[in-house]
């Protein structure tokens, strides 16, 4: 199946399928997060369990597409976000397979963006953010969404040292810079707001 969608004005085509995540159309949670979204020419984006490739594909249309990178663990999901890629023109977009950062050597992600699974435990988003963190610049940014707050909130404090949350639509937009190079020492915390 197809989604036609315009996000912040920039038109993407891309090819779904069922046993994907949001199938039949864009997640209100990526839109959230997507609408509070400021790229640079010169960041290096990495799109976190991209799914068929909406975040990384509308930041490449943004950014260019040599400075994208996607992953994904799903061989389904890398394999149709490769051909969203070449449909909507940004075919120069790095796609790896792989769980989590394992896939990845790189170190010096400006954003990172990721709607991570949330309805189950906490694995997964604790290992998204808690290695996300090493793999970020001094001054880049972690965007998470989801319809959870308090773990979240109190994650990105214990590993940032402080967050800015926005509430969109149903959905917390976590943002969170990396302003030292290991993890914020208890004492320390502040929220940003």
């Amino acid at each position: 199946m197809i989604i036609r969608t315009s996000i912040n004005g920039i038109e993407i085509q891309l090819k779904t399928c069922e046993g994907l995540f949001s199938p039949k159309n864009v997640d209100r949670g990526t839109l959230a997060m997507l609408s509070v979204l400021n790229l640079k020419d010169d960041d290096k984006v990495l799109d976190l369990g991209c799914g068929y490739g909406v975040v990384g594909i509308y930041a490449a249309r943004l950014i260019g597409d040599k400075n994208v990178v996607m992953a994904d663990i799903d061989s389904v999901a890398t394999e149709l976000a490769r051909e969203n890629a070449v449909l909507n023109g940004v075919s120069g977009i790095r796609i790896v397979q792989g769980d989590a950062y394992d896939a990845l050597d790189d170190n010096d992600f400006t954003v990172i963006l990721t709607n991570p699974p949330y309805h189950a435990d906490f694995s997964v988003p604790k290992k998204f953010i808690e290695k996300g963190f090493n793999r970020l610049r001094i001054g880049g940014k972690m965007y998470v969404v989801t319809k959870r707050k308090q773990w979240y909130k109190n994650k990105f404090i214990s590993i940032f040292g402080g967050v800015r949350i926005n509430e969109i639509d149903g959905y917390f937009v976590f943002e969170a810079e990396k302003r030292q190079s290991s993890y914020y020492r208890k004492g320390l915390a502040r929220k940003i707001d």
